[in-house]
């Protein structure tokens, strides 16, 4: 019976953890990313359902939905020993990948932009020459038919 309880004391605190990494997660997209108010709200939400996700799901998976006092003392001790140790080091390595990603992107996309912008100028002069070449060819076959039917009219 004490090594069941010592084993869910263990599960509980490794989800425990999980939810300080899930909990970080959220912090690193605040920090990436700055968001309206609501937008904040909506990941609030989500955070608290994933993790009402996750509790429900280790106490069915390893406890058979009995709830225990050190189930919560074992979420409690994860969650603590996973922002005392580990979430300052997590939040700095993935702000340290995501920037250095965003930083790629954006050399990827002025590497890019500069083809990109040279075909559309290109291609933006090609199509205002044959709008303008169109009109003007219209224009001086109206000007024709104009001149055209007025000497018809003056001969009757």
């Amino acid at each position: 019976m004490v090594i069941n309880q010592s084993y869910l004391f263990l599960i509980f605190t490794l989800n425990g953890i999980l939810i300080g990494f899930l909990f970080d997660f959220f912090r690193i997209l605040r920090k990436i990313f700055k968001t309206a108010n609501y937008i904040t709200y909506i990941e609030d939400i989500l955070f608290w359902i994933l993790t009402g996700i996750s509790i429900i799901f280790f106490l069915y998976k390893f406890s058979d939905g009995n709830l225990r006092v050190f189930i919560f003392i074992g979420l409690i001790f994860g969650f603590i020993l996973y922002m005392l140790t580990l979430s300052k080091i997590i939040i700095n390595i993935f702000v340290h990948i995501i920037n250095f990603i965003i930083k790629i992107l954006e050399k990827i996309f002025l590497i890019v932009k500069v083809p990109i912008k040279n075909i559309y100028n290109f291609l933006k002069k090609l199509i205002l020459n044959e709008i303008y070449e169109f009109i003007t060819r219209e224009k001086n076959n109206i000007i024709k038919r104009f001149k055209k039917n007025k000497k018809i009219c003056k001969k009757s």
